[in-house]
């Protein structure tokens, strides 16, 4: 069937789609209530250890500096992260049910892509923060004065908000004729692109592959600077003073490795060993567990961070 009429019939299918179904965890009642507790502990901690962070950094004067900033900004958009997947995963398992509706899928993907892309950004502006730190720590304050460092964080702010709206105008944009069910526990560009019937999905698919070459770049960027900040910190003659420059990164290349490797695994991993279950358990990786562990790596490693919090608290 081709012509107007059949284009007609693409569009009466997909404009009839008022709601998607989520992938459930599991059917069984027990395990979805475990479920539910698990995730709102997890949600608690998430918002809880951010929530600290932003506070920390915006009561105390002394960690009013470009690397406390970005680390404001990312505990933010940890924070977003978070909450725009678990309440509504946690709701479903508590109510033993697994529609969301249109308009709630499109809103979860425009702000998922939006703070996923943010915060890979920052995360990608605070490697250059520590590179200028480590090898250029003369010409720090010029580099990265605050203007300069209001500027990077919108940037990465508005580069987030544009490709959001560039994915989700495009994905909501497509006629859907493959049913309403997802195969994932949150609605996610790749899963709508398979309910898509009609061409026009190569054009999503040409964007992603564009954000899959811009995340390619910062991830080239990231790897050369901290190629960059190990042979300066190998240079250093102290013990202490090598010490006391990797204390400085560490915490943050551990939080980028953790957030490249979920996400780069839930993406590229070979369809041979591909299965529903284990999409979700990697989608929970890349998306759940960063945010929440993110605070944790942040305040164990950094004294300074934890000073604040002592003094805060008392």
């Amino acid at each position: 069937m081709t012509g107007p009429h059949a284009h007609r019939q693409q569009m009466s299918n997909s404009s009839s789609i008022t709601q998607f179904l989520l992938l459930p965890f599991t059917d069984t009642r027990e395990l979805q209530l475990l479920h539910f507790w698990l995730f709102l502990g997890i949600y608690l901690a998430a918002l809880l250890g951010n929530g600290l962070i932003i506070t920390t950094i915006a009561w105390d004067q002394h960690l009013h500096t470009p690397m406390y900033f970005f680390l404001l900004n990312l505990a933010l958009f940890d924070m977003g992260t978070i909450s725009t997947i678990l309440p509504k995963s946690m709701a479903n398992s508590l109510w033993d049910s697994r529609d969301i509706s249109y308009l709630g899928c499109a809103t979860q993907l425009f702000l998922f892509v939006f703070l996923i892309t943010a915060d890979y950004c920052l995360l990608t502006i605070m490697s250059y923060d520590c590179y200028v730190a480590i090898c250029k720590p003369l010409h720090y304050g010029t580099l990265l004065g605050s203007r300069a460092c209001v500027h990077m964080a919108a940037a990465a702010w508005a580069t987030g908000f544009l490709s959001a709206l560039l994915h989700t105008a495009n994905t909501f944009s497509l006629p859907l004729c493959k049913g309403n069910a997802l195969d994932q526990s949150f609605c996610e560009i790749p899963q709508i692109l398979k309910l898509s019937c009609s061409h026009s999905y190569l054009r999503e698919l040409g964007l992603l592959v564009v954000s899959a070459c811009l995340a390619f770049i910062c991830f080239v960027f990231i790897v050369v600077s901290y190629v960059q900040i190990l042979r300066a910190v190998l240079r250093i003659p102290s013990e202490q003073g090598r010490h006391k420059a990797f204390s400085t990164c560490l915490p943050h290349l551990a939080v980028v490795s953790l957030f490249v490797s979920t996400a780069m695994f839930a993406h590229l991993k070979p369809p041979s060993i591909s299965s529903p279950s284990l999409d979700l358990v990697v989608s929970v990786l890349y998306s759940v567990v960063p945010p929440a562990v993110n605070p944790l790596i942040y305040s164990m490693r950094n004294k300074e961070i934890k000073d604040a919090l002592r003094k805060l608290i008392s």
